[in-house]
């Protein structure tokens, strides 16, 4: 037997194997979730641009001018990225804009509620002003930091045997990204 070549017993493989198919069920709840998510919020937006450019204006952080256009593109962002990250194409950019647009709503509610309005985050439809018994800032933040956790979670492993990045790369694997020169170094 060659010296150079490693020796892996069946139980170091099936550990491997049980090891990567954890990391791929993750990485596939991470994309439903969060691409889940953003379909919903976007189509229940989209079906209600008006309503949408209101819930953006209501946050008082962008001028009219810009806050309606906003408004109106942002379900179709929304859908666009979840279809990405529920497809598994481009995950990591998909992760990204998610987790992106997580932050930046965490930060857009945290204002509102710092600043005392009482409005509805108009994130799955609705928004705008509302009495103040009815805010739920906490909830939301806390629900929108689940969502930024897993596009976390798939900007460092966005590998998943079931998504189109992975048929795309013609080899199924448990990282579709891993770089080749890695699993060459450690043959050496």
């Amino acid at each position: 037997m060659d010296k150079n070549v490693p020796f892996h017993t069946s139980v170091d493989v099936n550990s491997h194997a049980r090891h990567h198919s954890g990391v791929n069920l993750l990485a596939l709840l991470a994309r439903v979730i969060l691409g889940g998510a953003l379909l919903v919020a976007g189509g229940l937006k989209a079906l209600h641009p008006y309503q949408a450019a209101a819930a953006v204006r209501a946050y008082e952080l962008l001028p009219v001018s810009v806050a309606n256009p906003v408004g109106y593109a942002l379900p179709w962002i929304e859908i666009g990225v979840g279809f990405i990250l529920i497809l598994g194409l481009y995950i990591r950019l998909g992760a990204l804009l998610g987790a992106g647009m997580m932050l930046i709503f965490i930060i857009g509610v945290g204002s509102a509620w710092a600043r005392g309005l009482s409005i509805d985050c108009g994130c799955f439809g609705g928004g705008g002003a509302v009495d103040p018994s009815k805010t739920a800032y906490a909830s939301e933040i806390a629900r929108d930091l689940l969502f930024f956790a897993c596009g976390a979670f798939l900007l460092w492993r966005p590998g998943t045997r079931w998504s189109l990045d992975s048929w795309g790369s013609g080899r199924i694997m448990a990282d579709p990204y891993e770089d080749e020169s890695e699993n060459d170094e450690k043959e050496s």
